[in-house]
C-alpha cells in the first residue's frame, strides 16, 4: 500500500510527530498539517508534503489520520474545513483520545458522506510512538480497519478492534484510568520512601520484577525520584487531567460508583490548580514536596 495513495496527518505534537515520521519512512506518501506550522515543516524535513491548511493535506487522501488535543479541537477541524475535502470512500483513523460520545458522534456525522470512522487512541507514549510499538484500541468498521491494517503495524505492535464506534475510546478510557490512578501511587510512595529514610531512586529499582513493577513505574519512576526530573516530556499534566474528566463524566451516566476515580480526579485537579498544568506526568510528585496534599481532604 505504501506509496500509492496519499495519507493526510493532522496534528504533529508530541504523539503525532513521531507516528507521521514513522509512516514517512515506511515510504507512505505523507501530507502533514499542524496549527502550528513549525512542527509540520519539520516533517516535511523527513519527507513528507507540507501543508498549509487541513483541507489541502486530506484531498485526495484515502486515509486521513487524526492526532489532536481533543474532542473540541477536531470536531472544529474535521467539520469546519476537511469533510468538504474527503474523497467518498476515505477512511478517518482518529488517534486522539476524545471519549465515547464524541467518536459515536463523528462517526454518524461522516458516515453521511461515505466517510468511515475509525477511533484508534493508543498507549505507549512518546516513545512508543517514536519506536512503533504503540498498542491501539480500535473501534468502528471492521472492514474499513482491516484496509487501515498496513498503515497501522508502521506504529504499532498490537492492534486490538474492540467493536463498533466508541469501542476503541471506551478502551483508552479504562486504560487512563489505569495510568492516572498509578502515577499517583507511584508519587505517594515515593514520598512515603523519602519520609521513612529510604533513597526513593534506590526503592525505584528495588521494586523492579515485583508485583509492584509497571511501565509506569519503570518510565516515570526513576524521573520523580531525582530533585529535578531529567526529561524528556512525555505528556502534559493537563492532558492527563483531560483524560481523567472525561472517565469521570462517561462513569456518571453509568450505573457504577468510582471512588477511586473520584480521589485520583480531585487530585489531578488539585496539581492543574497549582500551575502544574503544563508540566510533564513526574512533576505530581510535587502534590506531596511541595505540600499540595497538606490539606486535602
Amino acid at each position: 500500500m505504501a506509496g500509492e495513495t496519499p495519507v493526510a496527518f493532522l496534528g504533529a505534537g508530541l504523539m503525532g510527530a513521531p507516528m507521521a515520521a514513522r509512516l514517512i519512512d515506511a515510504s507512505f506518501p505523507v501530507r502533514v498539517w499542524n496549527r502550528t506550522e513549525e512542527k509540520a515543516k519539520a516533517l516535511a524535513e523527513k519527507g513528507a508534503k507540507f501543508c498549509s491548511n487541513a483541507g489541502e493535506a486530506v484531498h485526495g487522501a484515502k486515509f486521513v489520520c487524526v492526532c489532536l488535543t481533543d474532542a473540541r479541537a477536531i470536531e472544529s477541524v474535521i467539520f469546519g474545513e476537511v469533510v468538504k475535502h474527503l474523497m467518498q470512500g476515505a477512511i478517518i483513523i482518529d488517534f486522539s483520545t476524545i471519549g465515547v460520545d464524541a467518536a459515536r458522534d463523528f462517526a454518524a456525522r461522516v458516515s453521511a458522506a461515505d466517510v468511515a470512522w475509525l477511533d484508534c487512541p493508543v498507549s505507549g507514549g512518546v516513545a512508543g510512538a517514536t519506536a512503533g510499538s504503540l498498542s491501539i484500541f480500535a473501534g468502528g468498521d471492521a472492514s474499513a480497519l482491516e484496509q487501515a491494517q498496513p498503515l497501522l503495524d508502521c506504529v504499532a505492535v498490537r492492534v486490538t478492534h474492540l467493536g463498533d464506534a466508541g469501542a476503541g475510546q471506551a478502551a483508552k478510557l479504562c486504560n487512563q484510568l489505569i495510568v492516572s490512578t498509578s502515577l499517583i501511587a507511584i508519587a505517594e510512595a515515593l514520598a512515603l520512601a523519602g519520609n521513612l529514610g529510604v533513597d526513593a531512586e534506590r526503592l525505584v529499582g528495588a521494586l523492579a520484577g515485583g508485583f509492584a513493577d509497571s511501565k509506569p513505574l519503570q518510565i516515570f519512576g526513576p524521573r520523580m525520584a531525582q530533585a529535578s526530573d531529567p526529561g524528556p516530556k512525555v505528556a502534559e499534566i493537563a492532558t492527563m487531567t483531560k483524560d481523567v474528566e472525561a472517565i469521570a463524566q462517561t462513569a456518571a451516566a453509568l450505573p457504577i460508583t468510582t471512588p477511586l476515580l473520584d480521589r485520583v480526579r480531585s487530585l489531578y485537579a488539585r496539581a492543574f490548580q497549582a500551575g502544574l498544568g503544563q508540566d510533564d506526568l513526574p512533576a505530581l510528585i510535587r502534590l506531596y514536596r511541595d505540600n499540595l496534599v497538606q490539606d486535602f481532604p
